[in-house]
């Protein structure tokens, strides 16, 4: 399980987190939506060790953690097979193995072997998003954070990562804390709904869900969600920055 328990983080211009609290546990897809600054990405920062608390601690249980960020980050002077074979190659697996592995996991995620062979510069945002998700997976973790990965992507290939996602999460029981600021991506993809106020960020909404696919049902969990009042002073309040075609 990944646990905060009162944990504080400060910068210069004052309070991210004040005594803050929230557990992950494995086999759960936990959503975080908030007013931009925040502290979203701050607590992804932590989970993973990029950041140390300055009060309070962090305890990451699981056994390997992989993060995707708002950016694919893939070496530009390596193919999209070697990009993903990194992961294994950094675990001590063979060149070959690993090269073998990655190609599987992109035909998997609708790589054909000539795309695989691409360097990112040939590949579209979309495929690099992929490459970028298939590395991450790559490394079988049981905890993946996942930093608005899909953000610039068009709603057709931002649909298509998310079932990717939500078929790893049942394949592997993996456990995955993912950051958006978007409501219709954060009820299709959720097990967990958490929605954060200001700084310094706590929880003002906390709901366990069950992910919704069908368009219609996802507009009416998004407007249900807005509804709430904790929900729209957070989200929808001065300051509050969201992506959502209820905005209103």
């Amino acid at each position: 399980m990944l646990r905060f328990d009162e944990v504080t983080l400060r910068w210069g211009d004052g309070p991210v987190l004040e005594r803050f609290d929230l557990a992950v546990a494995p086999g759960e897809v936990a959503v975080l939506l908030g007013p931009s600054g925040c502290g979203k990405t701050s607590l992804l920062r932590l989970a993973s060790g990029l950041v140390r608390p300055s009060g309070g601690r962090v305890v990451n249980g699981f056994r390997r953690t992989a993060v995707v960020f708002q950016e694919p980050r893939l070496l530009p002077w390596w193919s999209a097979r070697d990009n993903v074979a990194f992961a294994l190659l950094a675990q001590g697996v063979s060149r070959d193995a690993a090269r073998e592995k990655a190609g599987g996991l992109l035909g998997r995620f609708g790589f054909s072997a000539a795309d695989c062979a691409k360097r990112p510069d040939a590949l579209s945002g979309g495929m690099q998003s992929r490459v970028a998700v298939a590395r991450a997976l790559a490394a079988t973790p049981d905890l993946v954070l996942m930093d608005e990965p899909f953000a610039a992507l068009d709603v057709g290939l931002r649909r298509d990562l998310q079932d990717l996602v939500r078929g790893a999460v049942s394949d592997t029981g993996l456990a995955a804390l993912f950051v958006t600021h978007d409501v219709t991506e954060a009820v299709r993809l959720a097990d967990r709904l958490l929605v954060l106020s200001a700084r310094p960020a706590r929880i003002v909404h906390d709901e366990r869900v069950a992910p919704v696919a069908e368009p219609s049902a996802i507009h009416r969990a998004a407007a249900a969600l807005l509804d709430r009042p904790a929900v729209r002073a957070a989200l929808l309040g001065p300051g509050g920055v969201v992506q959502s075609s209820f905005r209103r």
